[in-house]
């Protein structure tokens, strides 16, 4: 998508603080963190949100928490412990239309945090 802040990172038109890549997805670092972790990891191909995966596009996210899994180690958090949130809609908070999760850590959190 051509307006997509998302998709112009993922192609490297915007700057990002890059943390692991692959075929398939990107992770970075978000610019306002509210963890001492905070990172996005995107599908590089675009989908508003896991409300719009459809049998046509699913593919997209084939293999999303095996690479979750190894950003989380390679942040060095995967023994201690993180936070995956998906925010679907704008009434749950998303903001950026392009499915992303926050993996969240480096610190102990409470439960419910909102």
């Amino acid at each position: 998508m051509s307006d997509c802040i998302f998709c112009k990172i993922v192609n490297g038109e915007i700057p990002s603080n890059k943390v692991l890549e692959n075929d398939k997805f990107y992770a970075f670092h978000d610019i306002s963190p509210v963890k001492k972790v905070h990172v996005l990891i995107v599908p590089k191909k675009h989908v508003a949100n896991i409300a719009h995966l459809t049998e046509k596009n699913e593919e997209y996210v084939d293999g999303f928490l095996p690479f979750v899994r190894d950003v989380a180690k390679e942040l060095g958090i995967s023994k201690s412990g993180y936070r995956l949130i998906f925010n679907t809609g704008s009434e749950a908070g998303q903001t950026v239309f392009h499915m992303h999760a926050h993996l969240l850590g480096g610190e102990p959190m409470g439960w419910p945090e909102v």
